[in-house]
């Protein structure tokens, strides 16, 4: 079984995934972090020197391998979801859980993370919340296709756990 964390940047699906995963028992795996590792360049240098549609080729690559994982918490990045046919991979092949926050406790974390954010390189104060505000519009139709919704603002991830515990193959794998 697999669990993929779907969300905005900044939404916190690297950390809910290595928390939920130690949580339930199953691994983790980061694909952002998987492409800088594989391909060693910064998914923000790529974009510079290669172009977005060159990595959404090879993020969906990635995305695709994860078929044949068991047991496993996958973070996806912010985009993953909303090319090719990436959700609709993602449902076939395990649950999705889309963590949501509002517009503005987004801009928040986007000002405090480290990793820089391709998409919105070219903006900082109320163009980033107006371009964070579209971008997520535009992403929303995606994300809420996921079999569960979390409020990650509320950070009660028992909910989470609850929720994982009782879908179909961890009753019958348990």
């Amino acid at each position: 079984m697999r669990i993929y964390l779907v969300g905005y940047m900044a939404s916190g699906k690297s950390q809910v995934g290595v928390d939920l995963a130690g949580r339930i028992g199953f691994s983790f795996i980061d694909l952002d972090d998987l492409f800088e590792e594989s391909y060693r360049i910064s998914i923000y240098d790529f974009f510079e020197k290669y172009n977005e549609r060159n990595f959404r080729k090879i993020e969906q690559k990635l995305l695709l391998e994860t078929e044949n994982l068991a047991r496993t918490v996958i973070s996806t990045g912010g985009g993953t979801p909303c090319f090719f046919d990436n959700m609709e991979f993602i449902r076939r092949s395990g649950y999705s859980v889309y963590l949501r926050w509002e517009v503005t406790d987004l801009v928040s974390r986007l000002a405090k993370v480290r990793r820089k954010r391709p998409v919105l390189k070219e903006f900082s104060g109320k163009d980033l919340r107006e371009s964070v505000a579209l971008h997520l519009r535009e992403r929303e139709f995606f994300y809420n296709q996921a079999d569960y919704i979390f409020d990650a603002g509320s950070g009660d991830l028992d909910d989470v756990v609850k929720w994982a515990r009782s879908l179909p193959e961890w009753i019958t794998s348990s």
